[in-house]
């Protein structure tokens, strides 16, 4: 006698359950990993922005009024918004005297990120003309 119904078997039907959620959790993990690079990428910005707007409070001043740093200077604590979360930055400005008539700028800023720390850097040179 042939038997004629037709489904599925359980066996089939737990393969294939199993196969959907590996395909799921491998969906979940790539949505994880796009969401923490783009909080990285978030944070980045808002360190480029910090060091760009610190840069241009020192490039403002007059030359005379930009003093040149003779010994390692204080990290300056700052916090900012990204996307809701409140992040403390640590700045660090450096002014260099490379000749009598300029004076170079770096700012240094930094995060940590899950144990890591991130830094940006920008510098910029500042002259004056002489007397």
């Amino acid at each position: 006698m042939i038997n004629k119904e037709q489904g599925f078997t359980l066996i089939e039907f737990m393969v294939a359950i199993l196969i959907l959620m590996v395909g799921m959790l491998g969906m979940l993990q790539a949505i994880n990993v796009a969401m923490d690079k783009n909080l990285e990428n978030t944070f980045r910005n808002e360190a480029i922005s910090l060091a760009d707007d610190r840069l241009m409070i020192k490039r403002a001043k007059v030359f005379a009024a930009i003093s040149t740093t003779t010994a390692t200077p204080p990290k300056i604590l700052q916090q900012r918004y990204a996307r809701g979360i409140l992040k403390n930055y640590s700045v660090q400005e450096v002014v260099n005297p490379t000749t009598s008539l300029s004076k170079e700028i770096i700012i240094n800023v930094s995060w940590r990120k899950k144990g890591s720390i991130y830094s940006h850097s920008i510098s910029s040179v500042v002259s004056t003309f002489p007397p």
